[in-house]
């Protein structure tokens, strides 16, 4: 499944984010080594709510174009972060209320730098899906017209924070090149999952800079499904028609939350560092459920997860997502950047960027084995002119809410929804 969620300028910037490394373009090194810092926890805490009440605001504008869906709030924040530290005035604030950024500028970007080392670190020795091993990478590139001037200041900010060195290209001379360089460097970052991030016309002779983010999952589940337990089943549309689909089932210890209109489920990966949550409405439900669903709801739905045994029937299911978020950051509250009058002043020492659109792209595949997920986003800027003993059963036979978290931190690294398994 694919959904597509719906001024002539000197110059352009384009900021990448790609949820899976080779090196294209002639990479600068900045003279500021990356480094990871000692944030305290209470700032952490505070980096990981923001993100996870910015990832729910989100999905309710995603929601409203109907089907499934699935995206990495993960890979939008650091995307936009690194934008973010080009931005000053009302820019910068609307940008921080937008994606709930309220560390400040300085704490921000070394508390994302800290839990991007965290994530990274996960998987040592786990497995993946499909006799892979377990793979969650996550890197970040600059790319910037060959001979344009960006501020050294920006420029070591992110070499410091992100590990982004500047690599060049020619988007004046051949922008066609230039896309189809960094279209396929996503591509290969993400295992070829993320095809064509950047559409055609996207980049121009007036491109000027693109960020890029690039995260890759896969993983094994701790406790696999056994392929010979899986059987055709019954899966409820939102309208009431059934569909038939794979439906696969185990029994066994998982984290099991049940409240107010809603069961929830916890399958962690192999190496119980990472985990996907499975949220399911009640009968006739969903709709209500996901209107109030916000990030002070999630926490609490996964705060309630405890061990118990549960009988778990859940389809398998393969898709993969596109969106445009220009109107959805828009309506979000930060309509500045996307005009004239943005202030992006701190990546050219002047106030002549604003952000002309931001893509995404997302893949995800769950079955018996596993989880394999991949992401891709690009900001486009232009320069202005179960508790107790008994078994629980849940069968998940309709329309469902997912994310996938690290554990430790509680960052929510992808999130989606079904309303149809096999589309």
């Amino acid at each position: 499944m694919k959904k597509v969620l719906v001024p002539l300028l000197l110059s352009a910037l384009i900021v990448v984010s790609a949820c899976t490394r080779p090196s294209y373009g002639q990479e600068l090194k900045s003279d500021l080594p990356r480094q990871t810092p000692d944030v305290p926890a209470a700032e952490m805490t505070e980096l990981v709510s923001g993100n996870t009440d910015f990832a729910l605001a989100l999905y309710q504008l995603l929601k409203e174009e109907g089907g499934n869906f699935f995206y990495s709030p993960y890979s939008i924040s650091v995307a936009l972060a690194m934008t973010y530290a080009g931005a000053n005035g009302e820019t910068e604030r609307q940008m921080a209320d937008t994606l709930r950024f309220t560390l400040g500028q300085a704490k921000l970007h070394q508390a994302l730098n800290a839990l991007d080392a965290a994530v990274n670190s996960r998987g040592q020795g786990a497995k993946g899906k499909d006799d892979q091993p377990f793979s969650l990478k996550v890197v970040n590139a600059i790319w910037g017209q060959q001979d344009f001037q960006f501020l050294n200041s920006y420029l070591d900010l992110l070499a410091a924070n992100y590990g982004a060195g500047l690599r060049t290209l020619d988007f004046a001379a051949d922008p066609e090149g230039a896309r189809k360089t960094i279209n396929d460097w996503v591509a290969r970052e993400t295992e070829k999952r993320i095809q064509d991030l950047l559409p055609p016309g996207s980049i121009k002779e007036i491109t000027r800079l693109v960020l890029t983010n690039a995260i890759y999952f896969n993983g094994g589940w701790l406790k696999p499904f056994e392929e010979n337990a899986t059987t055709d089943g019954i899966f409820n549309l939102l309208n009431g028609n059934p569909v038939t689909v794979s439906m696969m089932h185990q029994s066994e210890t998982l984290g099991y939350a049940a409240g107010s209109g809603y069961q929830a489920v916890e399958l962690q990966y192999d190496g119980g560092e990472l985990s996907m949550v499975i949220i399911l409405p009640e009968v006739g439900g969903f709709e209500s459920f996901e209107d109030t669903l916000d990030g002070v709801m999630l926490q609490h739905i996964i705060g309630d997860l405890r061990n118990g045994f549960v009988n778990l029937f859940m389809p398998k299911f393969e898709f993969e997502s596109s969106f445009s978020l220009k109107s959805a950051l828009s309506a979000m509250g930060m309509p500045v950047a996307f005009t004239d009058a943005a202030d992006f002043s701190g990546i050219t020492g002047q106030p002549n960027l604003l952000i002309a659109d931001v893509v995404h792209k997302s893949f995800v595949a769950v079955d018996e084995a596993g989880t394999e997920a991949a992401a891709a986003t690009g900001v486009i800027m232009d320069l202005t002119s179960a508790p107790g003993g008994d078994p629980v059963t849940m069968t998940i036979d309709r329309p469902f809410i997912f994310l996938i978290q690290d554990i430790a931190t509680g960052a929510v690294l992808f999130t989606g929804r079904v309303m149809n398994p096999l589309e």
